[in-house]
Order: C-alpha cells, then sequence, then structure tokens
C-alpha cells in the first residue's frame, strides 16, 4: 500500500494510531469532479504541531486520491516552519498565526507570500488531578490567568475553590506545562490571556515565544500532552485533537457571555461565526461572544510563495491546497478539527489563484463567485 510521507514525532504518530487504524480511521474522499488531477510531485513541508493530526490524515487521504503525489510533512513548530520556508528548503510553511511583518520582509516581503487559512481548531487546558472527572474543574479567564502568572500555586486555591463548589481539589501544587519552542499555539494562548488579563498583556504579552513566569516547557504539542499525562498536578494548554486522540482530562472554560464550556469542534465553529472578517492581517478570534464558543480558538495557516519557479511542483501544490481547504476538510472533521466556513474557503481559493509561475496562473479551477 502507497503511504503519504508524513514525519511526525513519535507523539503525534501514536495519536494517530489511537485515533484508529491508517491515519485517517476512514476511507479517502471520492473527491469532487472540480477537483483538478495535479502532476506527479513529491511536496515537502515543515511547521505547526496544532494541526498535524489534521495533516497527517488529509495527506495520506489525497496521496490514496492521487498517488503520484507526496506529502512530506514536518511537525516542528510554528516559528521553525516559517523560518524553512523563508529559507526556501521546504514548499510551504505552516503556522497557527500569520506571518508578521518582518517575517514577511525575511521572505522578500508581503507580496512574495500567499497565505491561506486550512482549519479551525480550539486549545484545551488539559490537567492531571486524580479522582477529579473530563470538565470537572472549572476555570474562568482570572483563574487561567492566575495559574499562567504563577500567582495560584495550589489547586485548592480559594479562588479555584469559589468556582467549583462540591468538587474535592486536592491541597496540591500546580505545575505548569507550556511550550519551549516558537509556537502558534502559544501565540493563540497568550493572545487569549492578553485579551482576558491586564496583567497578563503588560506583562509576558502575546507572541510565539514568551518570557514564562513559571511552569516547565516542553517541544511540541505532543510533548506538553506527554508531560501532563506524566506530571500529577500539571496543566497544561493543548490543542483539542491530541486530548480527544490520547483520553487526556480538560477543565470547562468559562467564555465571554459567562458560560462554562468543553472545548470542541462545535464550539470553535461556534466561536469563528463571530468574526466573518478574518484575513491574515486580522486574523485573532480568540474570547468570542457567544454562549457556544470556545474561548481559546484559533485558525491554522499554511505559506507558498506567490512565484514558483517550478511550474510542474508549483501546479502540484496548489492543485493540493485547493483540495485540503475543499474536499480535504473531511479529515479534520475526522480528527477533531472544525471545517473552515465557506467564506473563508472562498478567500483562500481566491488567493491560490494567484500563485504564479513565469507569469502564469497554476490553479486551473474557476474563482469563486
Amino acid at each position: 500500500m502507497k503511504s503519504v510521507l508524513v514525519a511526525l514525532s513519535a507523539g503525534a504518530a501514536l495519536l494517530l494510531t489511537a485515533c484508529g487504524g491508517s491515519p485517517t480511521g476512514t476511507n479517502p474522499s471520492t473527491g469532487g469532479a472540480g477537483v483538478p488531477t495535479p502532476p506527479a510531485a513529491s511536496l515537502t513541508g515543515a511547521g505547526a504541531t496544532f494541526p498535524a493530526p489534521f495533516y497527517s490524515a488529509a495527506f495520506y487521504a489525497y496521496n490514496q486520491k492521487f498517488s503520484q503525489v507526496t506529502v512530506n510533512y514536518q511537525s516542528v513548530g510554528s516559528g521553525a516552519g516559517i523560518q524553512q520556508l523563508t529559507k526556501k528548503t521546504v514548499d510551504f510553511g505552516a503556522s497557527d498565526v500569520p506571518m508578521s511583518s518582518t517575517e514577511l520582509a525575511a521572505a522578500g516581503g508581503a507580496d512574495n507570500v500567499v497565505q491561506i487559512a486550512t482549519t479551525l481548531g480550539t486549545e484545551s487546558l488539559a490537567y492531571n488531578l486524580s479522582g477529579v472527572s473530563n470538565g470537572q474543574v472549572r476555570l474562568t479567564p482570572d483563574t487561567i490567568a492566575g495559574i499562567f502568572l504563577g500567582k495560584i500555586k495550589k489547586w485548592n486555591d480559594p479562588a479555584l475553590a469559589a468556582d467549583n463548589s462540591g468538587v474535592s481539589l486536592p491541597s496540591q501544587a500546580i505545575t505548569v506545562v507550556h511550550r519551549s519552542d516558537g509556537s502558534g499555539t502559544t501565540y493563540i494562548f497568550t493572545d487569549y490571556l492578553s485579551n482576558v488579563s491586564a496583567d497578563w498583556k503588560s506583562g509576558p504579552g502575546k507572541g510565539k515565544s514568551v518570557n514564562w513566569p513559571v511552569g516547565q516547557g516542553a517541544k511540541g504539542n505532543e510533548a506538553v500532552a506527554t508531560t501532563i499525562k506524566q506530571t500529577p498536578g500539571a496543566i497544561g494548554y493543548v490543542e483539542l485533537a491530541y486530548v480527544l486522540q490520547t483520553g487526556m482530562t480538560q477543565a470547562s472554560l468559562k467564555n465571554k457571555d459567562g458560560s462554562f464550556v468543553i472545548p470542541s469542534e462545535a464550539g470553535a465553529t461556534a466561536a469563528a461565526k463571530q468574526f466573518p472578517d478574518v484575513t491574515p492581517a486580522q486574523f485573532s478570534i480568540v474570547n468570542a461572544p457567544g454562549k457556544d464558543s470556545a474561548p481559546i480558538t484559533g485558525y491554522s495557516w499554511l505559506m507558498v510563495y506567490k512565484d514558483e519557479a517550478d511550474k510542474t511542483k508549483g501546479t502540484a501544490l496548489v492543485d493540493m491546497l485547493y483540495w485540503l481547504v475543499t474536499d480535504g476538510q473531511q479529515y479534520g472533521s475526522n480528527t477533531h478539527y472544525a471545517k473552515l466556513p465557506s467564506n473563508m474557503v472562498n478567500n483562500d481559493i481566491v488567493a491560490l489563484k494567484t500563485v504564479t509561475s513565469a507569469g502564469s496562473a497554476l490553479l486551473s479551477v474557476p474563482a469563486p463567485s
């Protein structure tokens, strides 16, 4: 059996195994009539760990549909993915936050790069507390900020106890686990903290890397999840897919409307509906209003160069990306990501149609009406 070359860490591979069977757990899509047949090519990409389970499933399915195309994706973190794209050692980069003006300048300028949203996900606050079940711990914006600022040090702190009547919280030290690498997952989480906490905004602030006031670091969503599972009393921010696929326990989070929600794909969709005009320049959707909105939600993005030197490889690349944001979205649903809203899909197609080689557009599908 041919298989897509998706290179993930051992931790991510275990996540896919936990999902069952092949990396998708389902049969590949037959695809719509409008999906272009790509030329033969071997494509390489690197970046975010946030969407890695989705990419692994989707790229596997694409190879089953079009065996002449393989995709090798390295889940090395958003910062590293942008660096590799800038150095042109990969065909596409991946990040949970679009490239900054500084990063775009290093890549030759904003006019040189096309950025598309590829999936929609949400982050959980996963914890390791003996005898405390999934969703039983309730966390508010104030207590989340307090924990990650190091002000709330024990699980039975009065601030936590006040929101968790009836839950037996232990007199146990809280161990914060955070990312040690440049991470879009970290950007989304610290963007949320900056949105809900003045102390966080004026202190560590938001970014792919910040100076954490407390805790221990681990590289990638996979390693953060593993560290939490191996550390009694631990808590950390992890993309939902890693939580559900490995059976971790996660907190109920108080959203902007005052509802306590357990992060879910539906919660990510509800949050995205509150922000219909997302672009690579205006992309934050954290702390969304709406009673069902998951509060720590964000899009994940892929970046390619607008001018592709190799016409054949460039055509294969845009054909694959077109499929990824259309038919391929089902593989996000299978791995606990939300489908892209239709307006974002249309924006992606318009952007992909600007990718050229020697002045000729590479994507042959019609533009959205």
